[in-house]
C-alpha cells in the first residue's frame, strides 16, 4: 500500500513522499498524529503503522504536535503523557479541546496503576479526554488494536492496553 509519511519537529518541517497518495486512487487512509519526545518510540510507531497502511505524522513534542494539528486533520492521536516543555497531561487536554472528535491515545512508560501512593495516571488521562492508554513498552499488536479501536469507536469506554 502506498503511504505518505510526514515528520514535524521543532527545527524544520519536511515531507517525505514514498509514493502517490492512496486517496487519489480512492483508498481512504487513516491519518495518525504521534506526539512523543523519544525519537526511538516515534520511529517504531511510524514504521509499524505505515506498514499497515496508515499515514503517520510524527511530532517531537507538544508544541510541534499543536502545529501539526493546526495544519492537518487526523483520525487518531497518540500522545506521550510525560514530555519536557509542554507536559503530556496538558497536551492531552489541549489536543482534546481543539479536536474533541479525534480520539486520543495516551502513552506512558510509567505504570497506569492506582496505588495508595502513586497517582492514577489512567484515570487522569481519561478525565482529560483520552480514549485509551498504552503502557510503554507495548507490542505492535497492542498499538494496532488501540489505534483501530479508537478509529472505529472514538467514543468507546476507556481502556488500558499493555500487551
Amino acid at each position: 500500500m502506498q503511504t505518505t509519511c510526514r515528520r514535524f519537529d521543532l527545527i524544520v518541517t519536511w515531507d517525505v513522499r514514498l509514493a502517490a497518495r492512496p486517496e487519489e486512487e480512492g483508498i481512504i487512509v487513516p491519518r495518525v498524529l504521534v506526539v512523543d519526545d523519544d525519537p526511538m518510540v516515534c520511529v517504531a510507531i511510524e514504521v509499524c503503522l505505515t506498514r499497515k497502511g496508515f499515514e503517520v505524522t510524527v511530532a517531537d513534542g507538544g508544541e510541534a504536535g499543536m502545529r501539526a494539528l493546526e495544519t492537518s486533520d487526523f483520525d487518531v492521536m497518540l500522545i506521550d503523557v510525560f514530555m519536557p516543555h509542554m507536559r503530556g497531561f496538558e497536551s492531552i487536554r489541549m489536543f482534546h479541546e481543539r479536536k474533541p472528535d479525534v480520539p486520543v491515545i495516551a502513552m506512558s512508560g510509567y505504570a497506569f496503576a492506582n496505588t495508595e501512593r502513586a497517582p492514577d495516571f489512567l484515570r487522569m488521562t481519561i478525565e482529560l479526554g483520552a480514549a485509551c492508554c498504552l503502557r510503554k513498552p507495548f507490542t505492535p499488536d497492542a498499538l494496532l488494536t488501540s489505534v483501530n479501536q479508537s478509529i472505529t469507536k472514538p467514543k468507546a469506554s476507556a481502556q488500558q492496553s499493555k500487551s
